[in-house]
């Protein structure tokens, strides 16, 4: 009689393991698959990162670049105006002078511009916001390099998990499916180009 007992204890009891281990299981493949979403999310901030990004240092260092333009424009411009005004001492008239004056103080006033521009900015910083244009998209390659091997080593993680006997019987049963791996596109290996 204490044999009838001992049977069904022994299957409960391997149903009740079977049934915990499948919980398991199915808890740490969900636990991987959400590795595998939240790693997707990172790259896809990274590329909303660059979209948001680099328009706007685009326009920031054409902006200032533009700045800085004027400023050089206008000493070029008072320039060329000051040596078109032609003054000899044969045509030293109180007119003619003032004119000479005028295109004089225009380049004055252009290069006080300048002066106060490079004060400021030492050397110009059109060239330190190239730099750090640059800086800026080579960082954000990078971030979007670093999320993407996250991305593909998360889903070979879950990839291999649900391949591995037994956890591939669960993985079928509950229609976890294979992630696909992040590869880079055909051209990538030619850098982005940037025009101003």
């Amino acid at each position: 009689m204490k044999k009838k007992w001992i049977t069904p204890i022994i299957i409960a009891a391997v149903l009740i393991m079977l049934v915990a281990w499948c919980a398991s299981a199915y808890n740490s493949l969900v636990t991987q698959e959400e590795v595998v979403n939240t790693a997707w999310s990172n790259v896809e901030n990274q590329y909303q990162r660059r979209s948001d990004l680099i328009p706007n240092l685009v326009n920031t260092v054409k902006g200032y670049a533009a700045h800085e333009k004027e400023t050089l424009d206008a000493v070029v411009s008072a320039r060329a105006k000051a040596t078109q005004t032609h003054i000899d001492i044969d045509n030293l008239t109180p007119e003619s002078m003032a004119a000479y004056q005028q295109a004089q103080g225009a380049v004055g006033s252009a290069l006080n511009r300048l002066l106060v521009t490079v004060e400021k900015y030492p050397d110009l910083k059109a060239n330190e916001n190239f730099k750090e244009l640059q800086a800026q998209l080579e960082g954000t390659e990078n971030r979007i390099s670093v999320e993407r091997r996250k991305f593909n080593e998360a889903a070979r993680g879950f990839n291999t998990t649900i391949r591995h006997f037994p956890k591939n019987i669960i993985a079928g049963m509950f229609g976890f499916e294979k992630h696909p791996y992040f590869e880079a596109e055909e051209g990538s290996e030619k850098a982005p180009e940037v025009k101003f």
